[in-house]
């Protein structure tokens, strides 16, 4: 399938940030070029060219070990590549400090498939918890144990937000775990991010749920300006709530394109290939 996105450059270096005519003041840019992660004799990601331009919504699909969770390490730079580069905001982290690494992972918030939550602290302190990466050690421990009354007070407004405002002082070890998916969700957003993470944030809860959830995301992206990209099995999710697709299978990226013009086989492809039994992709996508 023709990539119907602009690829960047295989040079290292990042793209003019003014050539960009769609750009979301205080949105993340993301870019991948040529980037390889191999551990081993094993590719995890084979050349991977990507750009995401600030305040877009993109869907990585794919099979399991495609990729994806490969790629979005390295967007939030918890990753180094093997060979290529990745660059945020047009900085090529490979160029930057520790220090400036920090400050780029503070900006980024993750959802993760397994939310990572510590069982026995209450909603709230785990929620505190996001602002982490932008104080010292001592000092965003002694924040989490001991919030002070501001940091409540916006915890508590960013958990009514995601529909648990009522879990405030709860134990987190007593919600389901679609409630811990949204504590998840309050803590990458505590962090006052500038672009969303998620990979496979529906895998552990029901459909319904699953929708909602996505939805969620996509609605507080929009409301904060926030660059999102999610990880997602579910193909009729991804076509639903997502504009762009990207679609990954071992380690490549395979098609990048807007979600009006991918074609059913292209999808049942992406997984058949794969050696995986996918037939009710097809059904999905024509619903």
């Amino acid at each position: 399938m023709t990539l119907s996105r602009k690829q960047p450059s295989t040079s290292v270096s990042c793209a003019d940030p003014d050539a960009w005519t769609r750009v979301v003041a205080g949105s993340a840019a993301f870019e991948l070029h040529s980037a390889s992660v191999r551990y081993d004799a094993r590719a995890a990601l084979l050349e991977a060219s990507l750009v995401v331009d600030p305040g877009e919504s993109v869907a990585l699909v794919g099979p399991s070990g495609a990729g994806k969770t490969t790629l979005l390490r390295l967007l939030n730079a918890s990753l180094t590549p093997s060979a290529g580069s990745v660059c945020v905001d047009y900085k090529n982290l490979a160029q930057l400090s520790p220090v400036e690494l920090r400050a780029v992972r503070a900006r980024i918030g993750f959802v993760h498939q397994d939310p990572s939550l510590v069982p026995n602290l209450r909603v709230s302190q785990n929620v505190i918890a996001g602002a982490l990466g932008r104080a010292s050690f001592f000092g965003s421990a002694r924040a989490m144990l001991w919030p002070r009354r501001t940091d409540l007070e916006r915890a508590a407004r960013i958990l009514t937000r995601v529909g648990i405002g009522d879990k405030l002082f709860q134990r987190t070890d007593r919600l389901s775990g679609g409630e811990r998916q949204r504590v998840a969700i309050a803590r990458a957003l505590f962090q006052d991010p500038s672009a969303l993470l998620a990979d496979e944030p529906v895998s552990s809860v029901d459909p319904a749920r699953a929708r909602d959830t996505v939805a969620l995301l996509c609605e507080l992206s929009r409301e904060r300006g926030l660059t999102l990209v999610v990880s997602i099995h579910d193909i009729a999710l991804a076509r639903e709530f997502f504009p762009r697709l990207v679609g990954l299978r071992a380690g490549r990226i395979v098609f990048d394109e807007r979600t009006q013009d991918v074609e059913a086989g292209a999808l049942t492809d992406l997984y058949a290939l794969a050696g995986l039994e996918r037939v009710e992709t097809a059904r999905e996508i024509e619903r």
